[in-house]
């Protein structure tokens, strides 16, 4: 069991020092963050994971997976532009879009997601956290506008 124990340790030490390295390599930058995301706003409060990846210097992908009250999931990708703010060092700004599968009792609903908004990676420590603005707009069974929907985003970067 110590030996165990300590291998689980060694592994973990690895791991972060390994993450800090390449941290204080990209400075400000990272390729993949994942953490979690709360959409909230006009509607029920939606918990979950979410992931961003960046394919390009400007391109990302950012998926979630939300659990939202009444027993709705919500499944989630949009393709997001990303630019950096000058003279600020770790602060983008991006705009995207993308769909939005929502699961519910015994219904399914589609909607587009368009997406604006800022993220902070902290430089030199794993750290990345994003707001941003997410109107929703239902086009599935029914449809409906949710124009004040907002999403905060606490993310792990590597």
């Amino acid at each position: 069991m110590k030996t165990k124990l300590s291998a689980i340790l060694l592994l973990l030490t690895c791991l972060a020092s390994f993450s800090y390295a390449q941290s204080r390599a990209s400075g400000s930058s990272y390729r993949t963050a994942a953490g979690l995301r709360v959409d909230l706003g006009d509607g029920s409060t939606g918990v979950g994971f979410n992931v961003k990846h960046h394919f390009t210097q400007t391109g990302a992908v950012d998926a979630s997976l939300l659990f939202f009250e009444g027993d709705v999931v919500g499944l989630e990708a949009e393709y997001e532009y990303t630019a950096p703010i000058p003279n600020a060092p770790g602060l983008k700004w991006y705009a995207g879009l993308g769909p939005q599968i929502l699961f519910g009792d015994n219904d399914t609903g589609i909607a587009i997601r368009p997406v604006a908004g800022l993220e902070y990676k902290i430089p030199n420590v794993p750290l990345n956290f994003g707001f941003d603005w997410r109107p929703m707009f239902l086009v599935s069974p029914d449809t409906d506008t949710q124009a004040a929907r907002f999403g905060l985003s606490f993310r792990y970067a590597f």
